[in-house]
């Protein structure tokens, strides 16, 4: 997967990401082997793995499989709404997360998009208190073959439709300089 990058454990573990993989178990004592998953573990276990040998199955964050995420850039507006949009990928599952911070002091609502081919879209609405905390949105998880494909955008706009759009946070990458 071209341009996909492994997310550190902080911020993979942001949010729901932990849903479907398994804790990690910790190495035995002499044991030289990585942690693997291990279903019968509580899904809160503090240790977090290292990953996987090269060739012996897929990275492991304490999470299960390793997650990957491709994520525009962070963008502000002046009524102070901050988000960084990703698309997310973690074995077969492809889904959309938005991180923000709404510091207008007013209750805001997202709109959050993951369009795919075949003008596939699954579309989130979420619910933002206005006290300045940092906050995520995500839509539902789907099953895809071509994860790169897909792309994400988030709209913040005021509750009840009232007033302009206040940011527009896109999953795309930045604009290299000469094009």
């Amino acid at each position: 997967m071209a341009g996909a990058l492994a997310v550190p454990l902080a911020v993979a573990s942001a949010g729901q990401v932990g849903d479907r993989g398994g804790a990690v178990r910790p190495p035995v004592h002499g044991d030289d082997k990585l942690p693997s998953a291990d279903p019968a573990l509580p899904r809160s276990s503090p240790r977090a793995g290292a990953g996987s040998a090269a060739g012996a199955g897929p990275l492991l964050l304490g999470l299960g499989l390793a997650t990957a995420a491709r994520c525009g850039p962070e963008v502000s507006s002046p009524d102070g709404v901050e988000a960084q949009t990703c698309v997310l990928t973690q074995g077969p599952d492809t889904w959309a997360r938005t991180h923000y911070r709404n510091a207008t002091g007013e209750h805001l609502v997202a709109a959050l998009t993951l369009m795919g081919p075949g003008d596939r879209t699954v579309r989130t609405r979420c619910s933002l208190g206005g006290d300045d905390e940092p906050g995520t949105c995500e839509t539902p998880r789907e099953h895809t073959r071509d994860a790169a494909a897909y792309t994400a955008v988030t709209e913040f706009a005021r509750a009840g439709g009232v007033g302009p759009l206040l940011l527009r946070s896109g999953s795309n990458s930045p604009m290299k300089n000469g094009g």
